[in-house]
């Protein structure tokens, strides 16, 4: 097997040295800091004699990319999700697009859970106070937050979850030890919601109206592109905490910073965000917030395996097989694929 694999980013070691040791394969890696990614013209150059470009989702992997790589067999991406990829242009193109999916569901919701306690009870505010040497005596409103179990008031407290696939199932799972109740809206998904035990699906509005935390766990497609904006912020109660470790497009962020300032809803837990990695003007300097820079999958375990699975994406693509993880797969049967393999 020959062939020239360019990975975007350099991705954990164990999956570069899956493909180091591919006799004959040429791997050339276009950034190694952790910090930045790739300038967009030497992608470009790069692509244009690339066999597979194996890459992260901080990569617009776009119709002119995909056009300049005119030998590329496969684009292997190390994510799940692949709203950064234009996948109508990569089956047009005859590209099929390798992703990860599975593996990252229970640390995501692990994430998603640290994110809605963090914020529900102030932790990093409180972790700041103590390390700057404020705290001088207890008091009893000192950093006073939310319960999220049934606490001081032994309300059942409301957990909305906003999507409904692997992830958030995951986080309905761990809502048990909290005795909470469960509501789930996902249009696509209204038979898995009810199949799930003491989870009930409900209209987004009404989930909304009803949730003390509510969790996004939705992809990113022009159907949920802002499908929280002013409107549905102010259905939420103004007692409400609100995560997102989806995509951050998913909500209006502007409008978040207006609902956080004017005391629509209480807290915001965000993993992601709109123009990721720049904020809304105004959201950092916010008291109710608990900001984290995209770190829902960052288990070392979970990175590793994503590596590994991206890893073999790659080499699948190279020897001209069909990737273990495919988005499309339908593209293989298409001669637009067979043209581009000589299949």
């Amino acid at each position: 097997m020959t062939g020239r694999i360019v990975v975007s980013r350099r991705i954990p070691e164990v999956g570069m040295s899956l493909l180091a040791a591919q006799p004959g394969v040429e791997v050339e890696v276009l950034e190694d800091a952790q910090d930045r990614g790739p300038a967009r013209s030497r992608l470009l150059d790069a692509v244009a004699t690339a066999d597979v470009l194996l890459c992260l989702l901080t990569e617009a992997v776009d119709r002119e990319l995909l056009s300049a790589g005119r030998r590329l067999r496969g684009v292997s991406q190390m994510a799940v999700g692949v709203d950064n990829v234009d996948m109508a242009a990569a089956t047009e193109l005859g590209i099929p697009v390798g992703h990860t999916p599975g593996v990252l569901t229970e640390t995501t919701a692990d994430l998603a859970w640290a994110l809605l306690l963090a914020t529900a009870r102030r932790i990093p505010q409180a972790h700041r106070y103590q390390v700057e040497g404020r705290y001088r005596i207890w008091g009893p409103e000192l950093f006073t937050g939310a319960d999220v179990g049934s606490g001081g008031s032994g309300r059942r407290k409301v957990l909305g979850i906003v999507g409904f696939g692997r992830i958030g199932q995951a986080v309905a799972r761990r809502s048990v030890g909290f005795d909470m109740e469960v509501l789930a809206h996902d249009p696509r998904n209204r038979d898995r919601v009810e199949a799930v035990l003491g989870v009930r699906w409900a209209p987004l509005d009404h989930l909304l109206s009803e949730a003390d935390f509510v969790s996004l766990h939705t992809p990113l497609t022009p159907e949920t592109h802002h499908l929280l904006g002013e409107e549905e912020l102010r259905t939420m109660k103004s007692t409400a905490i609100l995560v997102n470790t989806a995509r951050g497009p998913v909500v209006d962020e502007a409008a978040l910073v207006r609902a956080l300032r004017e005391g629509w809803i209480a807290g915001a837990g965000l993993d992601v965000y709109e123009d990721e990695p720049r904020m809304a003007p105004g959201l950092v300097d916010l008291p109710n917030v608990v900001l984290l820079p995209h770190v829902g999958s960052a288990s070392i375990d979970t990175r590793d395996r994503m590596a590994t699975m991206a890893a073999h994406n790659a080499v699948a693509f190279l020897q001209g097989e069909r990737a273990p993880h495919t988005v499309d797969p339908g593209v293989y049967d298409t001669p637009a694929y067979r043209e581009r393999t000589g299949g």
